[in-house]
């Protein structure tokens, strides 16, 4: 059981290393002002195939004004490059805090001897007479 979950966090580990590095950008297409599509990868011809204009739109030789047509926004998600974090651009006071919550996390989970003999150093009294025969007392 404890190998399943090991192996399910370490899966699910990669998975947040992966989608924490990728990097992907969205394109908005506007035409005429108002937000059309977005989408992950680009579309060349957007304008041509998908808008058709309305006619108070069009010049007098029936082509269509290019400020008026569409509109594409491009918006980069950028992820993570470093991997490791970099400890020197803490200040001395946030450092403290990381040692001293370490220091303190670890030894909260200390385990103890499970085998804790509490009279380990004391000695047994010692017996001059043996008492059950001096004074006849039997367990029956």
């Amino acid at each position: 059981m404890k190998q399943i979950f090991k192996k399910i966090l370490a899966i699910s580990m990669t998975f947040v290393l992966l989608f924490s590095t990728m990097s992907f950008t969205i394109n908005d297409y506007y035409c005429g002002g108002n937000l059309v599509d977005s989408s992950i990868f680009p579309k060349d011809d957007f304008c041509d195939t998908t808008m058709q204009m309305p006619v108070s739109m069009h010049d007098e030789d029936c082509t269509i004004k290019a400020d008026t047509c569409c509109n594409i926004v491009v918006k980069i998600v950028e992820g993570q490059n470093e991997l490791k974090s970099n400890f020197s651009k803490l200040n001395f006071e946030q450092q403290q805090f990381i040692a001293l919550f370490t220091y303190s996390y670890i030894n909260l989970f200390e385990g103890f001897d499970t085998t804790i003999i509490p009279f380990r150093n004391y000695l047994p009294p010692i017996v001059g007479k043996d008492i059950t025969v001096l004074y006849q007392t039997f367990l029956i």
